[in-house]
């Protein structure tokens, strides 16, 4: 039986960092299903290559072989995580596998579904095809914390972040840009690897975002909209109410009169009935749990200094950026950053992330 003790060649790791990359590449984009990366070697070279597809399917293994032009007998897989064995949309990769006579398989991570775990290793020994496991194990089972944080758990790993003034500010009249450009830039990047995007309807009454990426050629993978709305005061003229549909965005509320809900959901809008905790705070927990349910694996919240607060204090972040730039803001109608304490305290400051080109200060926390 293979462990983590089998000796890998560079060519190995090699290999294995390229399944990373591709897997890393769509990280966020694979809905419900993890994202893995495969690579196929014969005589020393890369013949092919897989992805998990764009909401989870074909998974990256079916992509490789079939993707394949060249006779995959006797060739060498690399895969990030344990390939399936069950039947879905495509056929088991194992079978896949053992159809095409590929003679040894590496792969890093053991799969925690339990569907999947240790059954493949079992499959594919059984057919005398060499298995090996572990390679690049502390990087790839960094990669799939998410993953296992949301089998394990059954809620979407939670992204926090926030931009803040030198003077602590997170908003101030007539000042609307606090970052720099290159800050901006990497927000996007994070909503483009979070499938779904949270904020309060307070923030979007006063700031009437468009919550989508940016990026050039990206902007087809926006997230998905969810807005906590207690009463559903969500202003019907902003940009998020008008751009509104089934497919983008839920809104959670708890009291509101028949006429708005019936307005809301001539929208399309997606409306969760949920609990408030003292009649004030929706549970987040709960929501977090809803939002599992309707296929949420990766969320973003983008929330001010209130929202981001309860899920600091409820300790609901996996993560979190905090943007600072080096510009104060004057004190004229502000609203301050009072979640530090809260930061500090629960959550360890794992790096500063340099922009290069840009003045801001940018720190990860993670749980």
């Amino acid at each position: 039986m293979s462990t983590r003790k089998d000796k890998f060649s560079r060519k190995d790791k090699k290999y294995m960092s390229l399944a990373l990359s591709l897997a890393s590449a769509r990280h966020g984009l694979t809905g419900e299903n993890p994202s893995v990366g495969c690579v196929i070697v014969k005589n020393d070279e890369v013949i092919s290559i897989g992805q998990t597809g764009y909401n989870g399917r074909p998974h990256a293994e079916y992509n490789a072989i079939k993707d394949s032009n060249v006779n995959l007998e006797g060739s060498t897989m690399y895969v990030t995580l344990e390939p399936c064995n069950h039947h879905g949309e495509t056929p088991p990769c194992t079978k896949e596998i053992i159809k095409n006579k590929i003679s040894k398989i590496i792969y890093s991570v053991e799969d925690v579904d339990e569907k999947v775990k240790g059954k493949s290793l079992k499959i594919l020994k059984s057919k005398n095809i060499i298995v090996k496991k572990s390679l690049l194990y502390k990087e790839i089972i960094d990669f799939y914390k998410p993953y296992f944080f949301n089998r394990k758990n059954k809620m979407p790993y939670v992204t926090g972040k926030i931009a803040i003034s030198e003077n602590n500010l997170i908003f101030s009249k007539g000042s609307k840009r606090i970052t720099d450009i290159h800050s901006d830039k990497l927000t996007h990047f994070l909503r483009y690897k979070n499938d779904s995007l949270m904020i309060s309807y307070k923030t979007l009454n006063q700031d009437n975002p468009k919550l989508n990426c940016r990026l050039e050629g990206l902007n087809q993978f926006s997230p998905k909209r969810i807005i906590l709305d207690n009463n559903l005061e969500t202003n019907i003229n902003s940009y998020i109410f008008k751009t509104a549909n089934k497919n983008n965005t839920i809104i959670f509320y708890n009291n509101a009169n028949k006429q708005k809900i019936s307005l809301f959901k001539k929208k399309d809008i997606q409306l969760i009935k949920s609990n408030l905790i003292k009649k004030r705070y929706f549970d987040l927990k709960l929501v977090l749990k809803k939002l599992y349910k309707t296929g949420t694996r990766n969320i973003l919240v983008e929330g001010g200094d209130d929202l981001s607060t309860s899920f600091l204090k409820n300790k609901l972040f996996n993560e979190f950026f905090l943007f600072k730039s080096p510009k104060s803001l004057p004190k004229v109608i502000y609203k301050e950053f009072n979640c530090f304490n809260h930061l500090s305290h629960k959550y360890k400051r794992k790096k500063k992330i340099n922009t290069q080109l840009g003045k801001d200060s940018i720190t990860l926390y993670k749980r």
